[in-house]
């Protein structure tokens, strides 16, 4: 169903493309949107046990898309450096395939909450919880489901260590 990287020279280890997943800050959610244009957006996330997990609001175009059609892939970037000398770049980056929804199971939905203010505010438990009663009620978490994840490299990164193995 999912294709094959064509340059699989370049393709990372599963293990590879998990730890970027778990290490990223920001990555790009791209669903089908309004009028069957692609939608994306940058946004935080929460990788766990073959799962991503986001916040959301609960009402806009990232929601309405979610709840039109539960197809999406979502995009981190561990490396993008541009070399102009070789009109070339260093790139290191994950994709994964999946099926997506609106989390509406509140244990489950507390426990993804809480991975992902672990993931950004480690050790801030108190205020985690502040900001949880102050801000559940407006918001939903969303679950991606990986189904597919392939992650790619320049081919002269081939024998660099990434700067999360650091």
């Amino acid at each position: 169903m999912f294709r094959e990287m064509r340059r699989f020279k370049q393709q990372l280890a599963d293990e590879e493309a998990v730890e970027i997943l778990k290490q990223g800050k920001t990555g790009i959610l791209a669903v089908l949107g309004d009028e069957g244009y692609p939608y994306t957006v940058p946004i935080n996330y929460v990788y766990d046990d073959g799962k991503i997990y986001m916040h959301s609001a609960k009402s806009g175009h990232k929601v309405d898309a979610i709840e039109a059609c539960d197809k999406a892939s979502f995009c981190v970037i561990d490396r993008d450096d541009v070399v102009p000398a070789d009109y070339s770049t260093l790139f290191r980056s994950v994709v994964a395939f999946g099926r997506v929804r609106i989390m509406d199971e509140e244990e489950a939905k507390m426990a993804a909450i809480r991975l992902l203010g672990d993931k950004y505010n480690p050790g801030q438990d108190e205020a985690l919880e502040a900001e949880i009663a102050r801000a559940y009620s407006r918001m939903h978490m969303i679950e991606l489901e990986i189904e597919h994840l392939t992650g790619k490299q320049a081919k002269e990164l081939a024998h660099v260590k990434s700067p999360l193995d650091e």
